[in-house]
């Protein structure tokens, strides 16, 4: 899972680790292995918008897909979300319909999408595994720790893994 590395979401602290998701998220596909993008997509009246005062990430260009991973995303499943986590009911039914019991997750931001969606995955009795240093927060390094700090206590210490722990074959579930 790619989650949001999305034009509104690069800043300074956060513009890193896309070559990190490209050569991973590259890796991943030239062994045969499925990648989901996630793109967050605000709307007028949003929770964001309503309780947090956030109304970025209407219309592209800061919707998009970062320039460095748009050919990876049109190979790929995009699903678009107005939620934090990838399980909307669209993306509960695709993670099913695939049969995929671990889901590896990397993005933008650590302490909200990529957390939800790793804790997401761990309540449906997934194994989700998230990689370090394919994931960043926008806001810096010290929320950036926060998320992995609160990734820990809500799903282990061993669900934090490096993009050398990754596997070199995609876990494909036999059909």
């Amino acid at each position: 899972m790619v989650v949001d590395v999305q034009n509104g979401f690069i800043r300074p602290p956060s513009a890193p680790v896309v070559p990190v998701i490209e050569r991973l998220a590259s890796r991943w596909k030239s062994e045969g292995g499925e990648i989901v993008f996630t793109r967050y997509l605000n709307y007028p009246g949003s929770p964001f918008e309503r309780m947090i005062h956030w109304e970025k990430l209407r219309d592209s260009p800061e919707t998009d897909i970062v320039p460095e991973l748009v050919a990876l995303a049109n190979e790929s499943i995009v699903l678009d979300k107005t939620i934090y986590s990838l399980f909307s009911e669209e993306g509960t039914q695709l993670v099913r319909d695939r049969g995929w019991k671990d889901i590896y997750i990397c993005g933008i931001a650590t302490e909200s999408c990529v957390l939800k969606t790793a804790v997401d995955a761990f309540e449906q009795d997934l194994t989700p595994w998230v990689i370090a240093e394919a994931s960043a927060s926008h806001a810096g390094q010290d929320v950036h720790d926060a998320g992995m700090l609160v990734i820990r206590r809500f799903i282990g210490r061993g669900q934090i893994i490096s993009v050398a722990d990754v596997p070199l074959e995609p876990m494909i579930p036999a059909p």
